[in-house]
């Protein structure tokens, strides 16, 4: 390499350094913002080129800022609140029986609001329920964080990585359920299965279904149902299309706005704070990051490696795609890792078919991947401190070891049958 290589990549490793350990002060955003300003600085992408680059990436932002505000938005509306009382009450006092609707609650809410939303405000509504049910808690609060993930390649919308994936190489509908349809129902089979088993005494429990407590519902409760159900569908025909999910985004989040206004139930205040608007600037500066490696060759280099390492089989590239995708998320957190496996396949010259394949396993690797540890992404390390901020400590070691025994295995078999989907 290089000398010129050379220092392009130490900054962009250095960057993604600071993203995973976050020195005091310096958030994910800062990180990712000022590595791309070091690299813009050092001449590695220009200024017209970095202004491109995330002018091209207008249906990502959007994307989020519409979900964003209609999780918030729902979540207001007592959404979230209701479902998880609902499950509660059809239960009917067995703790195993609400842990399996905590987990249904959990896959609807991921598959039509992104993993973001089921594991930051469906954690703290589940924990709420279950402290009063006297329950143990933590049982259902791992629930929450990986459901979240296990379910997030449901479809191209429940999670933020799959447009990310599907914005840059394209698919309908009709080929990610192909793709990954089964693999989702197979990995969220096999994560209840597997917790069902490990909590099982815990899970013997029962509680009083009288001490579940109707709270009064806003004003607007029954409209958000309604247009949650638009957004939902629209989502669909959308994905169907090939027309932007930004468009049904912020056309949702636009009606929630609207109804919230006429019900005078809008505190924009509120909203505007449960909004991660740090997000943008830390996808931002990945973008920049990754489009500067891209300019030196890296992914390209990479992604020749991964085609050596897959030994020229397609199972094996699948294989090696979806475990690397999802080894590299927990040491550079999943976003980043996605940026530099799109670069990377963008750069990869094989048979149509299996190049998809390898798009729909990076969509796995990231989405699913996440699940091993506490790092992974960003959602999972929110929900750490949602929880310790309500007194549970999980320590990494511990949430590792929970990892280990549901995701490897998930893994492999997402693979294998996206390898059977060829």
């Amino acid at each position: 390499m290089t000398l010129r290589v050379v220092i392009g990549l130490i900054i962009f490793i250095a960057t993604l350094a600071l993203i995973v350990i976050r020195p005091r002060g310096v958030t994910e955003a800062i990180a990712a913002l000022s590595g791309a300003a070091v690299l813009l600085l050092g001449g590695f992408i220009g200024p017209v080129e970095a202004l491109r680059t995330l002018g091209s990436e207008w249906n990502v932002y959007g994307f989020f800022l519409g979900l964003m505000t209609i999780s918030a938005l729902a979540d207001h509306a007592g959404v979230f609140e209701a479902l998880t009382q609902l499950a509660a009450r059809q239960a009917g006092g067995s703790a195993l029986r609400l842990y399996l609707g905590v987990f249904l609650v959990g896959v609807v809410i991921t598959a039509f609001l992104s993993n973001d939303a089921t594991a930051l405000i469906l954690t703290p509504v589940v924990y709420a329920l279950v402290t009063r049910l006297r329950l143990p808690a933590l049982p259902f609060m791992f629930a929450c964080t990986f459901i979240a993930d296990t379910a997030s390649f449901l479809l191209p919308v429940s999670n933020p990585i799959n447009i990310l994936v599907l914005d840059a190489f394209g698919g309908d509908l009709g080929v990610f359920l192909r793709f990954l349809l089964l693999p989702a129902l197979a990995c969220i089979t096999l994560n209840i299965a597997v917790f069902v088993w490990l909590f099982h005494g815990d899970l013997r429990l029962s509680y009083e279904p009288g001490a579940i407590e109707v709270t009064a519902r806003p004003r607007q409760f029954r409209f958000t149902l309604v247009a949650l159900g638009l957004i939902a569908l629209g989502y669909i025909a959308a994905s169907a299309a090939q027309v932007p999910l930004s468009l049904v985004a912020l056309g949702g989040a636009a009606l929630l706005l609207a109804g919230a206004a006429w019900y005078r139930q809008l505190e924009w205040g509120r909203v505007r704070r449960e909004i991660s608007w740090s997000l943008f600037g830390f996808i931002s500066g990945m973008f920049i990051a990754v489009r500067a490696m891209e300019d030196l060759g890296v992914t390209r280099a990479f992604g020749q490696g991964l085609l050596r390492l897959g030994g020229g089989s397609a199972s094996g590239a699948i294989l090696l795609t979806t475990l690397g995708t999802a080894l590299g998320a927990n040491l550079i957190n999943n976003v980043p890792m996605a940026l530099v496996m799109i670069s990377t396949l963008q750069t990869i010259h094989i048979a149509p078919g299996a190049h998809q394949a390898l798009v729909y396993s990076v969509m796995l690797g990231a989405d699913l991947g996440p699940n091993l540890t506490t790092v992974g992404s960003l959602a999972t390390m929110l929900w750490l401190l949602i929880l310790r901020r309500k007194g549970l400590d999980i320590s990494t070691l511990d949430y590792i070891k929970l990892g280990l025994t549901v995701v490897p295995v998930m893994l492999v078999v997402g693979a294998l049958l996206i390898w059977l989907r060829l």
